[in-house]
C-alpha cells in the first residue's frame, strides 16, 4: 500500500471536537467512512454526540503520554485546539502544546497533520495571529507532513466573529465604532471551512503546505455589520471615533456582546490586521468555490436555530458571561441542572411525557394563564395539546411549542409558537454521570426583538425563575417515581 493509499484509508484523529470548528467538522469526518477517533480531555462531554462507531478517548495536549496513546495507529490527525480564551500567556501555552503534539505524532508515525490557523501577513501581526501561525510552523517542523489552512474570520451562527457582529447590530441602533471596523478582511463561511478541512483527507502526499482560504468577497467589519442589518431589516447608524484603544474596545465589547474582556482584547488586537488571501493555491488544489458574504450571513441566520444547539465558539471549556453565566449573542438564557440516581432513559421519561394532559410539572395554572393571554392576542394558546401522550417526533406541536429536536432518552428541544416580542426555545438534555446516575439540564432561551423584548424577559424573569426552578425539581422527582396511570393535569 502506497503512502497516498494509506493516508486516504487509515484512521483519523480529531482534536478539538468539543469546540466550534471541530464540532462542525465531526459529522463530515463521520461520513467519510474512515475509522474516526476523537481525543478530548473529558470524554463524557462528547460520547453522546458521536456516532456509535466513533471512538472517544481521553487526551490532554500538555500530556505527551496521553497524546501518544491517542495517536496510536492514526494516519491523519486534525489539530484544532488553541488557548485564546485561557488564562495566562496563551502564546506560550500554544507553543508548548504544538511541540508536544508534533513530537507525539512523529513518534507514532502519523502520516499527516491538518491544522487551522489564522490568515494575515507582514511583520506587524497581532500576538494572536502570530501565535496561530507559529503553531503551524512548529507542527511542520516536527517532520510530519502538515497541511495548514489559514482562514480569515469565520461566518456562522455561534462563531466568535459572527456573534460579535450579531450582538452589536441587534443591540445598538447607533454604534460608536473604533477604526478597526474599516479593516479589510475576506470572511469565509463555516461550511466552506469544514469543506476545506474535510477535503484534506484526500489531498495527495507532497510535503507540508500552507493554504490561504477566504470567501468570495473582500469587506470590512463595518460592511459586515451593514449587511447583517440589511438582512435583519434593521436600520443602524455607525459613528466612527479614532480614540478607542484595543483595551477600551475590548471592555466596550464585553459590555455589549457575549465576549468577555480577555477574549475581546485578543480579538480586537487581531482585527486591526488585514486578513486577505494572497495565494490562490487553495483554488487550484481543491474543488471548492467559497461563498460570498451575503450568502454566508443568510445561511448563518437561516440555520442558527438548529446550529445553536450544536457548537459555539464558547463551547470549548470557556466561560460564558451573562445571565445565569450563559448568554451567547443577544440571547437571554436560564439554564439549570438536576442530578438523579438513575439511568438516562429513566431520567428522560418524564421529559418525554411533558405538555398536553401531563402538564408542565410546575405552576400549571400560570401556564394556562399564559395560554389564555396568547389566545387573546391571536396566538395558538394551549389548545393544540400533543399528538400522542407518550411519543414525540420532530415537527410535532406541543401546546404552544413545536418539537424541533427529539432524541429519545437524551434530548428534547422545543421552539415557541406563542406570541412573543422575540423568539424562545425550551430544551431538556440528559447525560450520564460518572457515578452511574444522570444529569438533567433544562435550558430556556430567549432571543429578544429590540428593547421591548429585553423588557419582556427581565420583567417576567422572577416568574420564569420560579417556574423553571420548580419544573426541573418536579422532573427530577418524577424520574424517581413510576409513571402516572392517569393524566394529572387536564390543561388542553
Amino acid at each position: 500500500m502506497g503512502v497516498h493509499d494509506q493516508l486516504t484509508s487509515g484512521r483519523v484523529l480529531l482534536t478539538g471536537a468539543t469546540g466550534y470548528v471541530g464540532g462542525r467538522l465531526l459529522p463530515a469526518l463521520e461520513h467519510s467512512e474512515r475509522p474516526l477517533r476523537c481525543a478530548v480531555r473529558t470524554p463524557d462531554r462528547l460520547v453522546s454526540r458521536v456516532a456509535p462507531e466513533t471512538e472517544v478517548v481521553a487526551a490532554d495536549v500538555f500530556d505527551r503520554a496521553s497524546l501518544e496513546r491517542a495517536l496510536d495507529g492514526v494516519d491523519i490527525a486534525y489539530y484544532l485546539v488553541h488557548s485564546m480564551g485561557s488564562e495566562g500567556e496563551f502564546a506560550e501555552r500554544d507553543r508548548t502544546a504544538a511541540e508536544l503534539f508534533g513530537a507525539a505524532a512523529r513518534a507514532q508515525d502519523v502520516g499527516r497533520i491538518v491544522y487551522l490557523g489564522g490568515l494575515g501577513h507582514g511583520a506587524e501581526l497581532s500576538s494572536h495571529l502570530e501565535s496561530r501561525q507559529e503553531v503551524g510552523r512548529i507542527l511542520a517542523a516536527s517532520g510530519v507532513e502538515t497541511i495548514e489552512f489559514r482562514a480569515s474570520i469565520v461566518i456562522g451562527s455561534g462563531s466568535l466573529s459572527f456573534e460579535m457582529v450579531r450582538a452589536l447590530v441587534e443591540r445598538l441602533p447607533v454604534m460608536v465604532t473604533p477604526r478597526w471596523v474599516r479593516t479589510p478582511t475576506q470572511p469565509i463561511a463555516i461550511e466552506d471551512v469544514v469543506a476545506y478541512l474535510a477535503a484534506a483527507l484526500d489531498l495527495p502526499a507532497g510535503g507540508s503546505r500552507v493554504y490561504e482560504i477566504g470567501g468570495a468577497d473582500v469587506v470590512s467589519y463595518g460592511e459586515l455589520m451593514r449587511e447583517y442589518a440589511r438582512q435583519r431589516g434593521l436600520r443602524r447608524t455607525m459613528i466612527e471615533v479614532p480614540v478607542l484603544s484595543p483595551r477600551l474596545s475590548s471592555l466596550w465589547l464585553s459590555l455589549i456582546t457575549p465576549l468577555y474582556a480577555q477574549v475581546g482584547r485578543k480579538l480586537v488586537d487581531g482585527v486591526r490586521n488585514e486578513t486577505l488571501v494572497s495565494d490562490d493555491a487553495a483554488r487550484r488544489d481543491f474543488d471548492i468555490v467559497p461563498r460570498g458574504v451575503r450568502e454566508a450571513i443568510e445561511r448563518a441566520l437561516r440555520f442558527e436555530d438548529r446550529e445553536f444547539a450544536e457548537t459555539r465558539w464558547s463551547d470549548a471549556g470557556q466561560p460564558r458571561p451573562g445571565l445565569a453565566g450563559n448568554e451567547p449573542g443577544p440571547r437571554m438564557i436560564d439554564s439549570r441542572v438536576a442530578h438523579v440516581p438513575c439511568l438516562p432513559a429513566q431520567a428522560f421519561a418524564p421529559i418525554g411525557r411533558i405538555g398536553g394532559r401531563s402538564g408542565w410539572y410546575a405552576a400549571d395554572r400560570l401556564w394556562e394563564l399564559r395560554g389564555l393571554v396568547d389566545q387573546l392576542f391571536g396566538g395558538v394558546g394551549l389548545r393544540r395539546g400533543r399528538r400522542d401522550p407518550e411519543v414525540l417526533a420532530p415537527g410535532d406541536t406541543l401546546d404552544f411549542w413545536r418539537v424541533e429536536v427529539f432524541e429519545p432518552g437524551r434530548l428534547l428541544r422545543l421552539a415557541a409558537e406563542m406570541r412573543l416580542p422575540g423568539r424562545a426555545w425550551l430544551q431538556f438534555e440528559v447525560t450520564p454521570d460518572a457515578d452511574g446516575g444522570s444529569s438533567i439540564r433544562q435550558t430556556a432561551e430567549f432571543d429578544p426583538m429590540g428593547a421591548s423584548g429585553r423588557a419582556y424577559w427581565y420583567g417576567l424573569y422572577p416568574f420564569h425563575a420560579l417556574i423553571f426552578r420548580r419544573m426541573i425539581r418536579a422532573i427530577a422527582r418524577q424520574a424517581m417515581s413510576p409513571p402516572p396511570r392517569t393524566p394529572p393535569h387536564p390543561v388542553d
